[in-house]
Formats: C-alpha cells, structure tokens, sequence
C-alpha cells in the first residue's frame, strides 16, 4: 500500500510538471513560428518593392535624387529635387509607414525645390530592415507619385 500511494503521489507531483514543460515548449515554439512568419512577411514586401521598381523601366519626368545611410538606430533619408513636387512628402511618409519606419526628426522644404532630410527608426524590429529596402521603398514612393502626376 505504501509503494501504491507513493506511486500515486509522484505521478500526482509529475504531471503538473510535464504540462509545464510541454506549455513552455509549445509558448517558444508559437514564438519561433510568429518570427519565421514575420521574416517571410518582410521578404515579400522586399521581393515586391524589387519587382515593382524593376518593373517600370521609365525614368522619371522630374528627377529626383535619393540616398539612405544608416545610422546606429535607424536611417537617414535625404531626397532632393531641382523642381517643386507638391505631393510627393506625403507620398514619401506613407511608404516610412508601410515600412513601420518611424520619423524621429524631419527637415522639408518645399518652395521652389523639394528637399527632405529625415531620421527614421524602425522600432521593435531594428534588424528587420535595412537601407536597400528603404530605399527601395522611397524610389517606390518616387515612382508612384510621378505616375499620379503625369496623368
């Protein structure tokens, strides 16, 4: 009877315990799947800027120059053009958004030339990111609106 009920008691004390562990693994396992989804997520976006931007072989009718460096948080964008471009800062802050790229300082000009210098963070996911695909994004934005401008 002894070895019986201490048989019971460990199994009883082990099964919580083996729940546990399973739960905990299932917990690191969802994360892990959240993650590989994410990363896929953003190599799509990626590939589809990449597509979209190689796609269109026109140039653009007003010439507009765009860098990105990158700085230890974020990235510094800076577009210029020799022409005003009434439209283009908005369509250049929706595409920061598309990214999740957050403006933590901006400098616009907008009279005569166009000039946007601005400092963005992608916060939460520093590391998902990198200049090529910003900038990839500001062309995007470029090319989007100069099509919307031509019409």
């Amino acid at each position: 009877l002894f070895n019986t009920n201490r048989t019971w008691d460990q199994k009883r004390i082990e099964e919580p315990l083996c729940i546990r562990r399973s739960t905990n693994s299932v917990h690191k396992t969802s994360i892990v799947v959240e993650a590989i989804n994410y990363i896929e997520e953003l190599k799509e976006k990626v590939e589809k800027l990449h597509e979209d931007i190689a796609g269109s072989s026109e140039a653009i009718s007003i010439p507009v120059k765009a860098t990105v460096e990158t700085l230890d948080k974020g990235f510094r964008i800076n577009v210029f053009s020799e022409e005003d471009c009434p439209g283009l800062l908005m369509a250049i802050l929706e595409s920061f958004e598309e990214l999740g790229l957050d403006v933590r300082d901006a400098n616009v000009s907008c009279s005569d030339k166009f000039h946007l210098q601005a400092i963005g963070e992608n916060e939460g996911h520093a590391d998902d990111i990198d200049a090529q695909v910003v900038k990839l994004a500001v062309l995007k934005a470029i090319k989007n609106w100069s099509d919307r401008n031509e019409d």
